[in-house]
């Protein structure tokens, strides 16, 4: 599914409200955009029966170079993680 898709399937499913679909799009991208304030500022975000969020810090590493074989280090970063909620994977 793509952003296009799931403003579509948002308003079809708002239709009552009558918000257009670049107000819709607005107020999605409002809410990835809270979402992700939460993220940064608490190290997690939690959504019950859907999943949680969460900061995970990736230790250095060494790696190597698909191409070349040369072996390079891999610098120590951050990246979210998700974990579903009993009730998600159960549906799936």
């Amino acid at each position: 599914m793509t952003k296009a898709d799931l403003v579509d399937a948002v308003a079809k499913s708002n239709k009552k409200l009558e918000i257009s679909k670049k107000e819709m799009n607005a107020i999605i991208d409002n809410i990835f955009a809270e979402i992700v304030k939460a993220i940064k500022k608490d190290k997690r975000f939690v959504y019950p029966d859907f999943g949680t969020f969460v900061v995970k810090a990736l230790k250095a590493r060494k790696g190597r170079n698909p191409q070349t074989g040369k072996e390079i280090r891999i610098q120590a970063s951050k990246t979210v993680r998700f974990r579903p909620a009993p009730r998600l994977k159960k549906n799936l």
